[in-house]
């Protein structure tokens, strides 16, 4: 996708505001054009990735990414796989083969939120290699991966003898 079309855009009604306000406001926008461009590329890709993302809840387990190649944004959509046969015997499944996408979050439909994640560096490369073995963003495989350990049941540890484990127990708080 090619921004400059937008961006020059931007450029000529900035030069048609300040066209009224004489040489002075002219001149002004003159040497406002090469920040604002510049500012108004970033927005329009930070506008590009909340569409996409907003686009990928709907889609789920599909996804549509943007990626920036040579400075030009360019949209990547992932379809999910079709279901396999049911018939398949699970054990002929192939050790190597990815995980089948979890099924969609129930929620708000769209709602999307953005979330600091820090990753020591081995792990992230690993998230990312994992990503693009599936054809998938980093941050796609991150929600599948959060959305299908959310789905498996917790294996919860046994009480001790002569206690009693609620089911739905839980601590919380901080510690130093």
């Amino acid at each position: 996708m090619d921004l400059n079309r937008y961006a020059d855009e931007l450029q000529r009604q900035l030069a048609t505001a300040a066209a009224a306000g004489g040489d002075d406001a002219r001149e002004l926008a003159a040497r406002l054009t090469a920040p604002l461009d510049a500012a108004a590329r970033l927005v329009l890709l930070n506008a590009l990735s909340d569409a996409a993302g907003e686009i990928s809840a709907e889609l789920a387990p599909g996804s549509v990414d943007v990626r920036l190649r040579g400075g030009s944004p360019e949209f990547v959509v992932t379809v999910p796989a079709a279901p396999a046969p049911a018939a398949e015997p699970a054990a002929a499944a192939s050790p190597q083969a990815p995980a089948p996408a979890p099924a969609p979050v129930d929620g708000e439909a769209g709602a999307t939120t953005r979330t600091t994640l820090r990753l020591p560096d081995h792990l992230k490369t690993q998230a990312e290699t994992a990503a693009a073995r599936d054809g998938v963003s980093v941050n796609t495989w991150l929600v599948r991966a959060v959305a299908a350990a959310i789905e498996r049941p917790a294996a919860r540890p046994a009480a001790p003898p002569g206690t009693e484990q609620r089911a739905n127990s839980r601590v919380t708080g901080w510690v130093r």
